[in-house]
């Protein structure tokens, strides 16, 4: 039997664990709730408070129904890892040029800005970016021909 996905708030579901965890919602909030109000009637001199208490109560009970349906049902996502093309990356920054002028320098940048450039492989795409722009100010419409590094998969990051 084949599920059915689904996509809620950025994530992929399965359409039956959707269901359970509702139901499992359901059932812990309004099970505290109910808990909560029966026994708080005769702790608190306003019923009003009580119920006020109780629907307190509930929302810490709605929490734990979502903890138990994120450890009893994982996301279905389907992570994919690639190395972004070199070629790529250099034609998007010859075009964003194109549109917002000239980019500026790594020179006039913080030092701050660069250690995230480095520490995000970035920083060897504009170095080599900088290099290439002489020849792409004689001509606009050639492509940015110096080479240009990989990111790892993992974006830099360890």
């Amino acid at each position: 039997m084949k599920s059915e996905l689904y996509e809620v708030w950025g994530d992929t579901v399965d359409g039956r664990h959707l269901v359970y965890a509702i139901a499992i919602g359901a059932v812990v909030s309004l099970g505290a709730f109910f808990t909560a109000q029966q026994l708080l009637v005769g702790w608190v001199a306003s019923a009003q408070m009580a119920r006020a208490y109780a629907m307190l109560v509930g929302i810490v009970g709605c929490l734990v129904g979502g903890g138990i349906s994120a450890a009893l049902f994982k996301p279905k996502r389907t992570v994919v890892e690639h190395l972004a093309d070199p070629a790529w990356r250099a034609k998007i920054l010859v075009e964003l040029q194109n549109e917002f002028g000239p980019l500026g320098s790594l020179a006039d940048l913080p030092a701050a800005t660069l250690a995230e450039l480095k520490e995000m492989d970035l920083y060897d795409l504009f170095a080599e970016y900088e290099k290439g722009l002489p020849a792409l100010q004689n001509d606009p419409s050639a492509p940015a021909t110096a080479p240009v590094q990989a990111a790892p998969a993992h974006g830099g990051r360890p």
